[in-house]
């Protein structure tokens, strides 16, 4: 058989099933992969002699590659949620096109009409192992999956091969007896021509759960002054107001008539969001070194990332001072948010940032209540403020100390983010206002989504296994009348270090 015969058998496989509304049978499955080899060392043979044919023929292997994995897709998407695949398969619906008529279901119905609520023994395992890789890594599993210690000791090469043997044999060999460069190379084939394999599958559910771990457990403090908000595209968001005081409730007279009030709207800033990302591979050398890490320590790590370098941006805005969009510096004399010179920690400039957050108006000069809520701090202010909010007195008469009621009102956060920003100098700190009396800085995402997207890239050429991962978020100052700032001064350990 020579090559374009090759060719047309795997596609009449694939033409087959499609007709049928199905998958590959097992047999079907065989046969394609049993091609597929021949193919490939019938093309490394030739690629010498003449490599516009290898172009041409594997431009057509790609076409029919393609078919096979959009059928494959198609029918596990249709069976999680009791959809008919068929009319899908012979419409030559794309797989956004499915994914929308799944969604479309589940709003007329609000849920899918047959969900797949058991595993079969192959997710069983495969769930096992991953959860077996994870204790491994000393990541957190709240119910681990029957069988998980057993893969606890397993290193990459025995998953990879055990995944391989599951899957079906090479000519009689030994998956278990491949040297570790040729097994990886076979595992990367075989996901590159079968996405859904169990070593890549597997490998995305202990990457996913890592990355869960690593968002729970990022240390940062953004998210105890800010707010949160959702927005459903990449388009500037521009109908957003801040809205103007209600006024004074008037008396009415008997058989009176209430007067309309139209307050006076604000206009805020633009919101707009940003897709920010990184990627990371299992590599050849780690697949072969048995690199756990980079299935579990990277990802965990990719996710604490996002999540730093969120709050890295948060704090810039503190730092930076930048302009708002009323054009003026969000600190400034004109927004009455600063103080004209920075101190430490004392009761004065605590009672003078308290006095500041409260003294705003509207524009028909109503007064603005707004609460302390949190002070931020550089490190190496929380021990001087928890004594300023806990003692009851300030003096040995037993003077009684007016912050003292505060203590439960006002969250300190301590970040050395501040410190890393500003390495030089006086270091500044605020008081920012209770987020249900003001707005001040709001971190929105793409439709809510807090916790950053992951995937695996089907990259034909290259040397391993690639995931991506992104978030889109943007950050916004809404208003500055919910913080104070105090300019602060420079800060020194008090015992010096070797």
């Amino acid at each position: 058989m020579n090559l374009k015969e090759m060719f047309a058998r795997q596609r009449q496989i694939v033409e087959v099933a499609k007709s049928e509304g199905r998958g590959l049978t097992d047999e079907e499955q065989a046969e394609f992969d049993n091609l597929q080899r021949q193919i490939d060392e019938a093309i490394d043979r030739r690629e010498g002699e003449n490599p516009e044919n290898k172009n041409e023929e594997g431009s057509e292997q790609r076409a029919t590659l393609e078919e096979r994995t959009r059928i494959s897709e198609i029918h596990s998407l249709c069976r999680q949620f009791g959809l008919d695949p068929e009319p899908y398969i012979s419409g030559g619906d794309t797989m956004d096109q499915v994914r929308t008529a799944v969604l479309e279901q589940l709003k007329r119905t609000g849920s899918p009409v047959s969900a797949r609520v058991t595993e079969d023994a192959e997710d069983k395992r495969r769930n096992a192992i991953t959860d077996g890789i994870l204790l491994r890594n000393h990541i957190t599993v709240e119910k681990p999956a029957p069988g998980a210690n057993e893969f606890r000791g397993a290193s990459l090469r025995m998953i990879a091969a055990s995944c391989l043997a599951q899957e079906g044999s090479t000519e009689g060999r030994s998956f278990y007896m491949m040297d570790p460069n040729e097994l990886f190379e076979e595992t990367l084939r075989r996901s590159y021509y079968n996405p859904t394999a169990a070593f890549p599958a597997i490998m995305d559910q202990v990457v996913n759960k890592a990355y869960v771990e690593g968002h729970k457990t990022a240390a940062v403090t953004f998210d105890r002054f800010t707010t949160k908000g959702t927005l459903s595209d990449f388009k500037k968001a521009d109908n957003y107001y801040v809205q103007g005081s209600f006024g004074e409730f008037l008396e009415v007279p008997e058989n009176g008539e209430l007067k309309h009030t139209v307050p006076v709207d604000e206009k805020l800033p633009q919101r707009q969001l940003k897709t920010y990302g990184r990627q990371f591979t299992m590599s050849r050398k780690a697949f072969i070194n048995d690199d756990m890490g980079v299935v579990t320590t990277l990802p965990r790590n990719a996710a604490r990332a996002a999540r730093i370098t969120i709050n890295n941006q948060v704090y810039k805005v503190l730092t930076g001072n930048p302009k708002i969009y009323d054009n003026k510096n969000l600190f400034s004399s004109e927004h009455k948010n600063l103080l004209a010179k920075g101190t430490g920690i004392t009761r004065e400039a605590v009672q003078a940032m308290i006095l500041a957050l409260g003294g705003h108006l509207t524009k028909d000069n109503q007064a603005i209540l707004i609460r302390p809520g949190s002070i931020v701090l550089p490190l190496g202010y929380q021990f001087a403020m928890y004594t300023l909010f806990h003692s009851q007195t300030i003096s040995a008469s037993g003077d009684v100390n007016p912050l003292y009621q505060y203590r439960e009102q006002i969250q300190v956060v301590e970040d050395p983010t501040l410190n890393a920003q500003i390495a030089n100098g006086a270091i500044p700190w605020f008081m920012i206002g209770d987020t249900s009396d003001s707005d001040f800085i709001q971190v929105d995402y793409l439709n809510g989504q807090e916790v950053p997207n992951i995937r695996r890239m089907e990259s034909p050429g290259q040397l391993g296994f690639v995931w991506d991962v992104y978030l889109d978020w943007g950050i916004t100052v809404l208003d500055y009348r919910g913080v104070v700032k105090n300019p602060g001064i420079q800060v020194e350990s008090p015992i010096a270090l070797a």
